[in-house]
């Protein structure tokens, strides 16, 4: 009988299908196949004090579950291999639970591996096991939190802010950071200062110093009248070069990648987002084509680690490459060992190549342009990292004449070291002075000029993506499975603002932030949310039970939701410093939220109507813009019942296109599918629902035919009974087109 691997991407099969050969059926779940329910708490706590979860299948999976649970009855042994984290634990305990139906549960084993090759998949099965419980209880436990503070809190803001919002256990700290960052900004007062910069002349050759000291005190200049007078003094003085100090500087390589590392730099120096650079190195893990297109190969380690562990095989290769590639010179006596501050997912590795010989010049002409510059960072990365440091020959000038001393630093690289492979972006940046060779210690110079530059302080940056990574990464809030999915959720929210690649909070990031941090003090911050880390992390381990983690959040948390939820009042609303303009009103303006955004309105309404769109000044300052009508946006498309043009609208549902003579002409238009209804022959069209769509017949309520994902017109390839298959999409954004025919069961890649 055939043996069952099941994965979590329908991506892997092809690449480790090639290693086990034809006595192992692989199957995958595309993902998640159970969660808590969509449309309840799905959590209770007991008279007892446990916690009852009630999983129920998710909507697209009842079929995948249904197939490989009737692939299984075939096999005599099932090898659960979804990813090696705590999501993909829970996805094998779940399908292993469905599996335990039909087989006995000791015929099933948890297998996991950290690169898809064929030694590490065998290594797995050699080393097959039971599910980790632990893991499994941090995983519920991560999912309980969120799904306490996701439905308990977001209804509140929806009552006192606006419908469509969303809080989240550490989302919510994460917007808490860019609003704290954005006052710092608000309130920060700019500063002048200025330095003083003798040129000096020595053998005929020029070079510049700074004043370092004036009687032995740092010198203190904020104006130009004050360097003016300290540069008028300069004249005159002879000057001595003091002391010339010569040393030898080391600069180490960085540590391979881990996930916050490498979504910061692909940022920095590819400008993807953290989003996207998760997508691609979701690809270069799973496998792809490279001179064999039927053959896909694994070209990275699992890219979801926030350790920097390397294995000794890989070790020992990408030692011997340093060696025979760049010579014995490049390659430290010792192996470099890196250690991540509190690594949660130390049983992975760092990110690095497969096989350190699969160098970038070769993959790179079977890789889409993306895919190969995140392989070349990737490993240019972990070559370096094993790599001799660069050295350079540092030398510090000191000159005095009377009262004054100057310093100047230069420095020359020497030996280029791990340079040779990858540079950072501080080795790029990297300034120093030219200074002349006959510079000795006692001897005489020669004051040119000096001069004064003027500075002024700089307010701390808004968050670009990596560094706002940085900051959760060094914070200890999130994980490296979650990074991309708090950043993603704050833009998709409109919770903040993007300009010039930094995070804003907007005034409706704002307002949610001042209400959670005002009535949930003890959750919405940055050490509650990093010792609960802390705490899933030790459920994980088995140190702590999940039951008592979690009783003891819900103890507080209760209290404050209490407390929060029934605050009485009208809907949030920030007051601002202007009075309403209209004539013998005179009342306070305050921001709201609305349908198509945030807007200024009077605090007498409804009696004053008065509503403005505004901006802020750099200082933070409230300005009122005029309300120009906004012009709908035309299609091309001609009415069918007037001929005038139709174009875009924005309504309560969301967007839609209708006839430009409204309100004499009503006609709206609705997307249809060329295909007849399957039930009744009539057209199939577009409808809005619960802030989605689905496809419906438009016969109803007499046909009641109706799709909830996006179809592709295109008959089944297996039954061929079907004019249509329906879309899927994974949470690795993996898609796959399936018949809606449950007896045919037909699954193919899109």
């Amino acid at each position: 009988m055939p043996k069952l691997l099941i994965v979590e991407s329908p991506a892997k099969i092809k690449t480790i299908g090639k290693f086990l050969g034809k006595e192992f059926k692989i199957m995958s779940t595309f993902g998640h196949v159970k969660d808590l329910p969509p449309h309840k708490l799905g959590v209770t706590i007991t008279a007892d004090n446990q916690i009852d979860l009630e999983y129920v299948p998710l909507d697209d999976k009842a079929d995948t579950i249904s197939q490989i649970c009737k692939q299984a009855r075939t096999c005599d042994e099932v090898f659960l291999a979804s990813d090696p984290d705590r999501e993909g634990e829970i996805i094998s305990w779940h399908i292993g639970q469905e599996i335990e139906k039909v087989l006995k549960k000791g015929l099933i084993h948890r297998i996991t591996f950290n690169e898809i090759t064929k030694p590490a998949v065998e290594k797995a099965i050699a080393d097959k096991r039971s599910i980790d419980e632990n893991k499994v209880h941090a995983q519920q436990a991560r999912r309980v939190l969120d799904r306490w503070v996701g439905y308990e809190v977001s209804p509140i803001l929806w009552k006192k802010i606006t419908k469509g919002l969303s809080a989240g256990r550490v989302q919510s700290v994460g917007l808490m950071l860019v609003c704290l960052r954005e006052d710092e900004i608000v309130a920060f007062k700019v500063e002048e200062y200025w330095s003083i910069h003798g040129i000096f002349v020595i053998d005929g050759e020029t070079f510049e110093a700074e004043l370092a000291r004036i009687k032995g005190k740092k010198p203190d200049v904020t104006t130009k009248e004050g360097a003016d007078a300290i540069i008028a003094k300069l004249k005159g003085a002879p000057y001595t070069i003091s002391k010339v100090t010569d040393k030898k500087r080391l600069k180490q390589p960085a540590p391979p990648f881990m996930t916050s590392s490498l979504q910061q730099d692909a940022f920095n120096k590819l400008g993807f987002s953290v989003d996207r650079t998760m997508q691609i190195a979701q690809k270069l893990y799973e496998g792809l084509p490279l001179r064999d297109k039927d053959n896909p190969e694994a070209l990275i380690t699992y890219m979801r680690t926030d350790s920097l562990r390397i294995s000794e095989t890989a070790m020992v290769d990408v030692r011997d490459y340093i060696k025979n590639t760049f010579g014995s010179k490049y390659l430290p006596t010792k192996e470099r060992q890196f250690e991540a501050k509190g690594a949660s997912q130390d049983a992975h590795e760092a990110i690095r190549p497969i096989d350190v010989s699969h160098t970038p010049d070769k993959v790179g002409p079977y890789l889409s342009a993306e895919q190969a510059k995140l392989y070349e960072l990737i490993w240019k990365r972990f070559v370096a990292s094993q790599m001799e440091a660069a050295e350079f020959f540092q030398r510090t000038v000191q000159i005095e004449g009377g009262d004054y001393e100057f310093r100047t630093t230069g420095s020359t690289l020497m030996f280029d070291g791990f340079l040779n492979v990858y540079l950072a972006e501080e080795d790029e940046e990297e300034k120093s002075a030219t200074i002349p060779k006959s510079v000795a210690d006692g001897k005489a110079v020669d004051l040119n000029k000096g001069e004064g530059k003027q500075h002024f302080t700089k307010p701390p940056a808004r968050y670009t993506q990596a560094t706002l990574v940085k900051e959760l990464k060094e914070k200890d809030i999130g994980r490296p499975s979650t990074y991309a999915a708090i950043l993603s959720t704050l833009i998709k929210r409109n919770y903040v603002t993007v300009d010039n690649k930094r995070f804003s909070p907007s005034e409706l990031g704002r307002s949610v932030n001042k209400l959670l941090t005002h009535h949930l003090p003890d959750i919405i911050n940055v050490d509650f949310t990093a010792n609960m880390e802390q705490s899933l992390d030790k459920i994980a381990e088995g140190s702590i039970e999940r039951d008592k983690v979690l009783l003891e959040f819900y103890k507080k948390f209760s209290k404050d939701l209490e407390a929060f939820g029934g605050a009485p009042g009208k809907k949030e609303a920030q007051k601002t410093e202007l009075t309403c303009p209209e004539s013998g009103c005179g009342k306070a303006l305050y921001i709201r939220f609305g349908r198509s955004g945030e807007f200024v309105g009077c605090e007498g309404f409804p009696d004053c109507t008065f509503t403005s769109n505004y901006t802020r000044d750099e200082q933070g300052n409230i300005m009122l813009t005029a309300n120009e009508p906004v012009q709908p946006e035309t299609t091309g498309l001609k009415c069918p019942k007037c001929s005038k043009d139709m174009v875009k609208r924005i309504g309560k549902y969301g967007p839609f296109i209708s006839c430009s003579g409204y309100p004499a002409c009503k006609h709206i238009h609705q997307e249809t599918l060329k295909m007849a209804c399957p039930k009744c022959g009539g057209q199939i069209a577009k409808r809005a629902w619960r802030g989605g769509s689905f496809w419906g017949c438009t016969g109803y309520p007499n046909c009641k035919f109706a799709v909830f994902n996006d179809v592709k017109e295109i008959p089944c390839s297996k039954c061929g009974t079907q004019p249509y298959m329906i879309v899927n999409k994974g949470k690795d954004g993996v898609e796959t087109l399936s018949c809606p025919d449950k007896e045919c069961g037909n699954v193919v890649k899109e």
